[in-house]
């Protein structure tokens, strides 16, 4: 694998990461709903996510998962069932007003919750089993080193990537959500994330 093979994945990951998907528009209701500080929770769990798909794809279980058709489906329907949770809790939240002028402390919510969370939406999207190992291995090389190492540096270029587009879309609608945060507004987001969430899942269940 060569300097312009790694250049080549980086500029490719960072095109995919950008597209519209359910991880970015997640971080993106979220960040716009609740601040900066739960996107940023929310992207650090997914990137870590991508830890353990790493790990997994390069020595070979995401293979055998992806081909066992039973475990597929429960994962499919784990993931499924979670993002439908998220949705329903969406529709309980508060705006950032009111969550800031109370004084009620079940309504504020740890880094630590927020980033199992996104660890959770991760590891419970078979999706991102089959993505790493359809895209990863057009960029490994038979004539170099073994290849689940270079699946292991392909995945964290890969994660520094989507932690930095994460990251920006977390403190860009963050910042904005200081001007936006009204309650119509915050009536439309709310919907919209509810209605994504939920279609992201049935997406995800007729994989």
């Amino acid at each position: 694998m060569t300097l312009q093979q790694i250049l080549s994945f980086i500029l490719a990951s960072a095109a995919l990461t950008i597209l519209p998907g359910p991880d970015n528009i997640f971080v993106l209701t979220q960040s716009l709903t609740r601040g900066k500080k739960y996107g940023l929770g929310i992207s650090l769990g997914l990137v870590s996510g991508l830890i353990i798909h790493t790990f997994l794809a390069a020595f070979g279980i995401s293979l055998l998962i992806s081909q066992s058709a039973t475990v597929f489906t429960i994962i499919k329907y784990l993931g499924t069932a979670y993002l439908f949770y998220m949705a329903l809790s969406a529709l309980k939240e508060k705006p950032i007003q009111d969550i800031e002028t109370n004084n009620n402390t079940t309504d504020k919510v740890s880094f630590s919750s927020l980033w199992t969370k996104g660890l959770v939406m991760n590891l419970l999207n078979p999706k991102v089993i089959v993505f790493f190992l359809a895209f990863f291995p057009q960029f490994i090389s038979e004539d170099t080193y073994a290849a689940h190492w270079q699946m292991i540096i392909l995945g964290l270029c890969f994660m520094a990537v989507a932690l930095i587009i994460f990251s920006l879309i977390s403190f860009l609608a963050g910042y904005f959500s200081k001007f936006l945060n009204k309650a119509k507004f915050w009536t439309i987001v709310k919907w919209a994330k509810f209605f994504i969430l939920v279609g992201i899942g049935l997406a995800l269940l007729l994989t």
